[in-house]
């Protein structure tokens, strides 16, 4: 049966095979290990920017999953001020990649962007079938958010350059393990092709 709201009332307008999930880049990084991570999450943002930039060039939806780090009475826009204003370690990561207007985000509790979030019900308006994953760290909660997503069906590209982890040794490992067990496409994000996505015709009301 067909969604009786299919553009969760405006709120989801985008109808997109691609959908281009980032993961706790909206990071201040002040945590242990956060000074390990700075230097290759830095360069991995370098490589993320132009990615989204193609994404919303193509109206492809552009998706911020964020921990809140402990800020529980933060909403999200409070933690991308509070990483573009406050003398924090993580802030040139985030003058690179913070959210405009038009993009998506979800606010979660645990290590997968699909643990006690929405993201289910919005990828499921947004009718995507791949996801192309970016963020902080790859061998924890990218590793984690792509295994949710592979149970799920959902195609995976999770580009080598795009993500990082304290360890590099650790981070080829991970890319090599969602590579072998869950299929992901782990190619340079220059290599990708996104498929343009349409408009929905927005409902008449709500139901």
């Amino acid at each position: 049966m067909p969604a009786r709201n299919f553009d969760l009332h405006g709120n989801a307008p985008d109808s997109s095979t691609d959908a281009v999930l980032l993961i706790d880049v909206i990071n201040d990084m002040e945590f242990d290990g956060g000074e390990q991570l700075l230097k290759p999450a830095l360069a991995a943002a370098r490589r993320i920017a132009p990615l989204i930039e193609r994404a919303r060039d193509r109206r492809i939806p552009v998706i911020y999953a964020n921990d809140n780090f402990g800020r529980w009475r933060s909403d999200f826009r409070e933690v991308v001020e509070h990483c573009l204003h406050d003398d924090v370690r993580g802030r040139p990561v985030v003058e690179l990649l913070h959210p405009e207007p038009n993009d998506y985000f979800v606010l979660k509790p645990k290590h997968s962007a699909f643990f006690s979030t929405t993201l289910d019900t919005l990828l499921k308006y947004l009718q995507t079938r791949r996801l192309i994953m970016a963020g902080f760290a790859t061998d924890v909660c990218v590793l984690l958010t792509a295994a949710d997503a592979y149970i799920r069906d959902f195609e995976l590209a999770v580009p080598e350059d795009c993500s990082a982890s304290e360890s590099r040794a650790e981070n080829r490992k991970a890319l090599d393990y969602m590579k072998r067990i869950f299929r992901a496409d782990t190619r340079r994000s220059a290599s990708l092709r996104l498929a343009p996505a349409q408009r929905q015709k927005r409902s008449s009301g709500r139901r």
